[in-house]
């Protein structure tokens, strides 16, 4: 069982250089299989959830080739074929193939998608959108069987701004008769990234980023190129643990836009920040403001930095207040912080963070991805000595967190016992 220990106090200090974005490689990659040629996808993080997303590739027949941080995918043997419910359960974005393989196919077999245990998470506006196009969903306990004659374009209104819901709709509706519109869609940057990649092969897609999104179905897809943006989530919380413990850490190969939600809190909360073109530079400081912050989706404050955030409100002079409006389960990081000398109290979806307080090393357990970034970054600032077990949810997301953490001057390592 993998381990990460932290001797914390240390100051950062260098240079933190951010991978490609986790949420938009993860659907990049199965949405390459709407490609009737080559799709090549640079950037990509070296994370466990690409590894999980290349074996559902080369279970189907593609052939994957990985050259450093590109990632080449030929589909001229593709085959659609069940997904077990052993590789459809390691990620939640095993899900996009299930859209993948219906847009190209008119039909998939596949269980339920795995991933963090944060909420419900349901896949109903998903599913409302496959239903919208035509196509016949059957569910037989964990698996469902999803037909269609044909994919014919239409209307969908999602009842909430749904990331998922919003690109598996897109990929559904690429070669769908006619033209599709998503209406109340998500606007997050992956969506965008997403969609370039197929406009790219051949799509039609006008209006990703926006709340309306135009699909115009063809009837084949060429080759295509993506490159994945940076992760603003990574970013995020390496910004937080420079306004932890940094001292002119930079942070560098970021769109500044895509983390404004944050960087404004952190102005506000009095942490020194200097933003250019594509970095940042960070540090701590002795005396912060306290804050209210709600999640939202983009452009709002990001639900995935909302647990890494809380590390940094302990040491706010006063009562802070956090509200998560996205998943009814996302605080399991709070007992830990307790434990380790925070004062935060659970009110159904808000918790109010009471401060400054001293935090002090325990051994803790991640629960999922963003809670275990929430306890690293909490052991980077306590003193004396933590121990993060069930690490495997943050190597999920953080290409090299140790190996980046460990150059920066942090005293971290991944211990296997």
């Amino acid at each position: 069982m993998k381990k990460i220990k932290i001797n914390g106090g240390k100051e950062l200090k260098g240079t933190i250089k951010i991978s490609g974005a986790k949420n938009s490689a993860v659907a990049l990659v199965p949405a390459s299989l709407l490609s009737d040629g080559i799709a090549t996808i640079d950037n990509i993080p070296n994370i466990s959830d690409i590894g999980a997303l290349n074996e559902i590739l080369e279970f189907l027949g593609a052939k994957v080739t990985r050259e450093n941080d590109k990632m080449i995918i030929d589909q001229s043997n593709l085959q659609n074929k069940e997904i077990p419910e052993s590789k459809a359960k390691k990620l939640r974005a095993s899900y996009y193939f299930m859209s993948a393989l219906l847009g190209k196919y008119k039909h998939v077999e596949m269980y339920f998608p795995g991933g963090c245990s944060i909420g419900a998470r349901p896949i109903d506006q998903t599913l409302k959108g496959f239903r919208a196009l035509g196509a016949e969903v059957i569910e037989e306990g964990n698996k469902f069987i999803i037909n269609a004659k044909e994919l014919i374009g239409n209307e969908v209104s999602l009842d909430m701004p749904s990331v998922g819901a919003t690109i598996n709709t897109i990929l559904v509706a690429v070669k769908a008769k006619g033209t599709t519109t998503i209406l109340n869609a998500a606007k997050e940057p992956e969506i965008v990234n997403v969609a370039t990649f197929l406009n790219n092969m051949g799509a039609k897609i006008s209006g990703a980023g926006t709340s309306e999104i135009t699909i115009k179905g063809v009837s084949k897809l060429g080759d295509g190129f993506a490159e994945v943006i940076p992760d603003r989530i990574e970013a995020g919380t390496y910004v937080i643990a420079g306004a932890l413990v940094g001292n002119k850490l930079k942070i560098e190969n970021i769109i500044p836009d895509h983390i404004e939600s944050l960087t404004s809190k952190l102005k506000e909360m009095n942490v020194p920040i200097e933003i250019y073109d594509d970095y940042l530079i960070v540090s701590k400081v002795d005396k912060m403001k306290k804050v209210t912050i709600k999640t939202l989706g983009y452009p709002g404050f990001p639900t995935d930095l909302q647990q890494p955030m809380t590390t940094l409100l302990i040491g706010c002079s006063g009562t802070s207040t956090l509200e998560e409006t996205i998943y009814e389960n996302r605080f399991q990081n709070v007992p830990f912080l307790n434990e380790m000398g925070a004062d935060i109290i659970i009110d159904k979806r808000k918790i109010y963070i009471n401060g400054p307080k001293e935090l002090i090393g325990k051994e803790v357990i991640a629960t999922d991805l963003r809670a275990g970034a929430c306890l690293v970054l909490a052991g980077l600032k306590a003193s004396g000595t933590t121990i993060i077990k069930d690490v495997e949810h943050i190597l999920r997301g953080y290409e090299n967190i140790i190996g980046k953490l460990t150059n920066v001057g942090a005293d971290i390592v991944l211990v296997d016992e």
